[in-house]
């Protein structure tokens, strides 16, 4: 098979622990793209925290895609134009925050290019370390949410998030995509808004058959993506159970995983 498309989720995945691309891994995407496969970057974070990526990894310059938010949003790199946005409205978040109240549990969301929570939280932290994005402490949740949003997050700790999750698939099921992105951040899109939902959007945008794409992930919130795609891949150091339904399982982010599948599926097939 001679595979056109490799899409990486960033963290965990494409990145190393210290949130930086290994030499063998962008000298593996560059070359690819070189050949015409487009590298496509597909995270929860925010647009703003992916910039810098897309910009490393000369997105622009092939012509690729960004798909923000979970797939809530799709970027085109050369024109920096959206070609797909998806919001959730002020008073869906607003439920989401009577929600979080409910089960104990910490909430924010992003407006331009700020994180909006009540509540000061080290999972908060964590995602403004990982974004960029300045956190903006707000005395009211509900009364700053006043414009659609694309995603918001229900953040705190990992066994008490993994009930939350489980309870909120079932009672939001009819209202909102619900999916786990790390641990401690369980993330809310519109209804039908995912990775693989997107994914598959873009792929007729870019003429490229189902088959001919490579989806590599390490996380809940990467499922769909893997399971969509020709050959979807789980990272060495995702669960057991999203390794079980990947068709193919790769070294750890530590270990050059995402290098060792371009490597294998890409770069050795055009030497043949």
């Amino acid at each position: 098979m001679t595979y056109k498309m490799i899409v990486l989720d960033l963290d965990d995945t494409l990145l190393r622990d210290d949130h930086t691309i290994s030499v063998r891994t962008k000298e593996a995407l560059m070359k690819a793209q070189e050949l015409g496969v487009k590298v496509v970057l597909a995270s929860g974070r925010p647009t703003f925290g992916m910039r810098h990526i897309a910009k490393e990894l000369h997105l622009s310059k092939y012509g690729s895609y960004i798909l923000s938010f979970n797939g809530g949003k799709i970027i085109n790199c050369s024109s920096g134009e959206e070609q797909f946005s998806s919001t959730l409205s002020p008073e869906a978040v607003h439920r989401l925050y009577d929600l979080s109240v409910r089960e104990g549990v910490y909430i924010h969301t992003y407006i331009g290019d700020e994180i909006i929570t009540q509540d000061e939280n080290p999972y908060t932290d964590i995602e403004a370390t990982l974004t960029g994005l300045p956190i903006n402490v707000v005395p009211n949740f509900v009364e700053a949410v006043t414009v659609p949003v694309v995603k918001s997050l229900m953040v705190g700790p990992p066994e008490q998030l993994k009930e939350v999750e489980k309870k909120l698939q079932v009672e939001l099921e009819e209202e909102f995509s619900v999916m786990r992105s790390k641990p401690y951040f369980l993330e809310f899109t519109e209804k039908g808004v995912t990775k693989g939902t997107s994914l598959s959007q873009l792929i007729q945008v870019c003429g490229i058959k189902q088959e001919e794409v490579i989806a590599i992930g390490d996380s809940y919130n990467d499922l769909s993506m893997i399971e969509f795609a020709g050959l979807g891949v789980a990272m060495g150091n995702a669960p057991d159970d999203i390794k079980e339904i990947a068709n193919f399982v790769t070294d750890t982010n530590m270990s050059d995983g995402v290098a060792k599948v371009v490597e294998e599926f890409v770069l050795y097939v055009h030497q043949i």
